[in-house]
């Protein structure tokens, strides 16, 4: 869980810091991701104590629940990026209809929420991840990769999944935050499938040498999802060049079974390699 949540933090920074998607979006996500690392904390202190893994956890909660507290206080002044769309098309409906359509007021003398902010939880939680990695396994190097590899790419699957839906709150929004995202999961991917094959890695559940109790059914059910996560990766992103509105709901529930697919390869691999 503090794996999923550093990861989703960091691709939260890398939306927010365009100052486009609306700022209930944050709040979202520093709630859901907070609730992970809470979670993580709760259930390492209670069954596997690990001090760095720990304090790790904790520093995320802190400076996650910070950086809402931050962004609810300065909820009037809005985003830059969404006030100004929200202002040209105002004006131009204005001018064509001399209708001045109702908005929502934002207030400029209020500062903004600052998106740095959201970059410091999955900086001090690469503390907590790096501590798990060596706790987890031998070498360490290795296990230390996997883990910050799978972060990244477990993060990136989901934040994009959330911010598709995003678009049915906030109408209008570019394709250029989720196509951005989409852009991240293509490049992390042969990353995460190079440190899994990394041996001793899923070449040795495939060849027999370990043994996967299944018969090695679950060494090609991972090989299936890895396949797939890049295909519906790619897809989504063909999705995207469509002009219609309707193409950014295909896209998300696109990556609602990419991210299906995305556990399956993380996990089951994970599992087996444990």
């Amino acid at each position: 869980m503090q794996q999923w949540a550093v990861g989703g933090l960091f691709f939260l920074w890398i939306t927010t810091r365009r100052r486009e998607v609306g700022i209930g979006y944050g709040w979202l996500l520093r709630a859901t991701f907070a609730i992970f690392a809470i979670g993580s904390l709760v259930l390492g202190v209670a069954f596997d104590f690990v001090a760095g893994r720990e304090i790790g956890s904790a520093m995320v909660v802190a400076a996650t629940l910070v950086a809402l507290v931050v962004s609810v206080l300065r909820r009037r002044a809005g985003v830059s990026g969404q006030r100004e769309v929200q202002e040209r098309r105002t004006a131009r409906v204005a001018a064509m209809t001399g209708i001045d359509r109702d908005r929502q007021v934002f207030d400029k003398s209020t500062s903004e929420f600052p998106p740095w902010l959201d970059l410091v939880a999955p900086l001090v939680g690469v503390i907590g991840l790096v501590a798990a990695g060596i706790d987890a396994g031998d070498p360490a190097a290795l296990s230390v990769a996997r883990v910050l590899v799978g972060a990244a790419f477990l993060g990136a699957i989901t934040d994009a999944m959330l911010l598709g839906h995003w678009y049915l709150v906030q109408p209008g929004l570019p394709r250029a935050p989720i196509l951005e995202l989409v852009r991240w999961n293509a490049m992390v991917w042969p990353f995460e499938l190079g440190v899994l094959l990394w041996p001793t890695g899923m070449v040795s559940v495939l060849n027999g040498n370990i043994d996967d109790h299944y018969n090695g059914l679950l060494g090609w059910f991972w090989i299936a999802s890895s396949i797939t996560t890049i295909i519906l990766i790619g897809v989504t992103r063909a999705a995207l060049k469509e002009r219609a509105y309707s193409a950014v709901m295909a896209a998300t529930g696109l990556l609602y079974l990419a991210i299906l697919t995305a556990f399956g390869m993380d996990v089951v691999a994970r599992a087996l390699l444990a």
